[in-house]
């Protein structure tokens, strides 16, 4: 998957700052089919993911840890991730990822391990791939070592409760449109007033009311 074999997930993973494995839940099914769904009961349309090669899946990747991990389950129900929670997540050791798909997976699975619920939004996708990747990138860029310095994100949307000023690069004038006169200044002090001026403004537009 591009998401963690390149870029800046990809560098820290190719460094040996990151680990991320993928295990295929199909592996740990006893069917000669490979299949790992079933039809749910009490009818309805779809298919849901059963509990046992999930649960294989589950010990097996305990066994790697020597431990039992923390578990997430990616899922609508789940709680909306964070920024917040993305900083408590890439202080961990590690975590394991299960990832929903068709109708969800059996219940009883969930009971058995309680995993902790994450979404990624109000919306639903064909499967918890995308969301898992989401999940890793947030959080794997928190971890140390994986960027530069701090700076790199403690000053970008969110990490405070705002979001993060305008930014411009070159050309100071492009398509009749100049950058603001006080980051040309080269002026510190009012360059920082005036991002954390911007910051407000974003914030309050943009985390209360859409139309602003």
């Amino acid at each position: 998957m591009g998401v963690i074999t390149e870029s800046i997930i990809g560098r820290a993973v190719k460094k040996g700052i990151l680990d991320i494995s993928c295990v295929q839940i199909r592996e740990f099914t006893a069917d000669k089919h490979r299949r790992v769904d079933a039809p749910p009961y009490g009818g309805g349309v779809g298919m849901v993911m059963q509990a046992d090669p999930i649960y294989k899946c589950y010990q097996h990747v305990c066994e790697e840890f020597s431990q039992k991990p923390h578990t997430i389950y990616m899922t609508p129900k789940g709680k909306t991730l964070t920024q917040q929670r993305c900083k408590e997540l890439s202080k961990l050791d590690g975590f394991f990822i299960i990832c929903g798909h068709y109708e969800g997976i059996d219940e009883r699975l969930i009971k058995k391990i309680q995993p902790e619920e994450i979404s990624i939004g109000n919306y639903v996708l064909t499967g918890g791939e995308l969301p898992a990747l989401v999940l890793v990138d947030a959080v794997g860029r928190l971890c140390d070592g994986v960027l530069s310095s701090e700076e790199c994100y403690t000053g970008e949307s969110h990490w405070n409760g705002l979001l993060e000023y305008p930014q411009y690069t070159r050309p100071e004038v492009w398509e009749g449109l100049r950058v603001p006169e006080v980051l040309l200044s080269g002026h510190h002090k009012n360059i920082e007033q005036w991002r954390k001026e911007n910051q407000l403004t974003a914030s309050s537009c943009g985390l209360s009311d859409p139309g602003c």
